[in-house]
């Protein structure tokens, strides 16, 4: 396995940096629950908007190990809760994805002034992209 390189980070960048569909699994009690989430990828994570109190927040509360799978792509991680969409932490993330999510996410599906509409950050440990033919066995660790 091989830390995050250029060319890796590369790939990764142009394939997931902006609104991409991947499916995010998480566990209860012995037990894989899968969904899709729309993300967008940023320096070794993937981040979702999504709300506080849905089961995969609940989910990850209780253990934060995660799993990703994307366009050719899977990986394994954390997941973290950033809090509120709007907090002043989170306005810089919070404006790409804006940008990263702008055919919908202003679409009525997100309340905004529900402090529980949340930044789910997934930030990845290890995983295994698939590109042109090469497998990359990716250390997504600093």
């Amino acid at each position: 396995m091989e830390k995050l390189g250029r060319e890796t980070e590369s790939i990764m960048a142009e394939r997931f940096s902006k609104d991409t569909v991947i499916a995010l699994a998480t566990e209860r009690q012995g037990r894989p629950y899968v969904r899709y989430v729309n993300a967008y990828y940023e320096n070794r994570s993937f981040y979702v908007i999504t709300y506080g109190l849905s089961a995969k927040m609940r989910q990850m509360k209780e253990n934060p190990a995660v799993s990703i799978a994307g366009d050719w792509f899977t990986a394994q991680g954390k997941g973290e809760n950033l809090g509120y969409f709007r907090k002043e932490e989170n306005r810089e993330i919070a404006g790409k994805l804006e940008k990263a999510f702008s055919s919908w996410i202003h679409n009525g599906h997100n309340d905004f002034s529900d402090e529980n509409t949340c930044i789910l950050r997934l930030r990845l440990e290890e995983g295994v992209l698939f590109s042109q033919g090469t497998r990359y066995d990716i250390d997504f660790t600093e």
